[in-house]
């Protein structure tokens, strides 16, 4: 049993320092901005910059692996991540690093790309849910623990920015070893707004609006921890935290989603997120403890949302439209976190720290008063169509590809590795 899945837990093993290279380089850049005295619009920038080339990455990475392989292009792509941490370590800089923080977002979703399909054709459709388990835990884990090592180090000198280099090289030696097979070129990534629109309103304006408020908090989380004076520790676990609360509360709150129109489940979870945003907003916490437990609350429900919108859609699309549809929904998603820091930056320089909040509740509010409005507008799906809830990974670390590993895709498109091995 376990030699079945040996390919698959070493490509896991790339998969794990690729996220936490991410997860630390992503926690370094406002820490050390904040402390370097960079102003919050570019602080806000890192986090659009890093979604505009993550975007880019999902439409032009596919291109790139079918001109030179899936194993050149993956050591381009760590490679470059590796360069970029470095680089950012050395160059302190606040334009110089908005645009090296393109070049990272680039670079990540083309090494997840080449990662996500290569995992999608080790898997059979006997072990394809457990690969995907894995992968989710794999990815909540690995980026918690990349963020978790900034409390190790002093973020005043270059240590950090090398630890994330290394961490990226690492994640290179799996694929460069592997004796693997390289899989099939990468599917060409599309967006059918008019299309995804048709089959769910509520789902696609869900993921455009969590995408502003995920993308508000992921970026300017940290800034926030720092404006208010907890320690780098605390704010290292309050941003983990915020993503483990999500990954915990996703199971039981899709379950209820199951059991009743999911899009009460999304408006009550927006809306709830929406009084949390607000409450820390009056309540202006100081202590740490205070700060972890209402962040979590709110990471309880704010990652939550962008799986229940999915399966909402997922309800309405034919099963052969699964892949077009859940990746269309993901770079919705992602245009929604380029917009978010730009909205959260500058409320927190004209207010207070915890003016974030603001940037965060707003679109959760939106989302809300959509959905109920929608509601009257559409029969609720029934109880006997709709499909089982599925878990999904963070949205920030996965692309379109990682669709084909979930159960739900259409396995007659997907070629089994037998196959291929006998057309080769």
């Amino acid at each position: 049993m376990f030699m079945s899945f040996r390919p698959v837990l070493s490509l896991l093993w790339g998969t794990a320092f690729l996220l936490a290279g991410s997860g630390l380089h992503g926690l370094i850049l406002p820490l050390r901005g904040q402390a370097e005295g960079f102003s919050t619009t570019a602080l806000g920038l890192l986090g659009t910059a890093w979604a505009v080339g993550f975007v880019a990455g999902c439409y032009m990475a596919p291109r790139l692996v079918r001109k030179v392989g899936h194993v050149r292009a993956y050591g381009a792509f760590a490679a470059t991540a590796s360069i970029v941490a470095l680089m950012t370590g050395i160059w302190i800089n606040e334009y110089a690093w908005i645009i090296l923080r393109m070049f990272t977002g680039f670079a990540m979703a083309g090494a997840f790309m080449v990662i996500e399909s290569w995992l999608n054709e080790r898997s059979s459709n006997e072990n394809r849910g457990t690969v995907f388990g894995l992968y989710m835990m794999v990815t909540y884990a690995s980026i918690m623990a990349g963020q978790m090592v900034v409390a190790s180090a002093d973020i005043g000198n270059g240590s950090l920015f090398m630890m994330a280099g290394i961490l990226f090289c690492a994640s290179l030696i799996p694929t460069a070893i592997s004796s693997a097979m390289a899989p099939k070129p990468l599917q060409s990534v599309s967006l059918d707004l008019k299309g995804l629109y048709r089959n769910s309103p509520v789902a696609s304006a869900a993921c455009l609006l969590v995408g502003i408020a995920n993308g508000a908090w992921g970026t300017l989380g940290a800034v926030y921890g720092a404006r208010i004076g907890i320690s780098t520790f605390e704010i290292a676990l309050m941003m983990s935290l915020v993503v483990l609360a999500g990954a915990l509360a996703q199971m039981p709150v899709g379950r209820l989603s199951d059991r009743m129109d999911r899009r009460y489940v999304l408006a009550g979870a927006a809306a709830g997120c929406g009084v949390i945003a607000l409450l820390i907003f009056v309540a202006m916490p100081r202590s740490g403890a205070a700060v972890l437990v209402m962040t979590a609350a709110y990471g309880m429900l704010a990652y939550t949302l962008y799986s229940i919108a999915v399966a909402h859609a997922n309800d309405h699309a034919s099963p052969e439209d699964f892949v077009k549809v859940s990746g269309g929904l993901l770079l919705l998603y992602g245009f929604g976190t380029m917009i978010g820091p730009v909205i959260g930056a500058p409320l927190m320089d004209y207010m207070r720290p915890e003016s974030l909040f603001l940037a965060t509740a707003l679109p959760h509010f939106v989302l809300a008063g959509y959905t109920l409005l929608r509601i009257s507008r559409r029969a609720p799906v029934a109880s006997e169509d709709k499909e089982a809830f599925k878990t999904l990974p963070s949205e920030r670390a996965v692309t379109p590809q990682a669709v084909l590993l979930d159960p739900r895709s259409d396995m007659d498109t997907v070629d089994q590795p037998e196959e291929r091995q006998d057309a080769a």
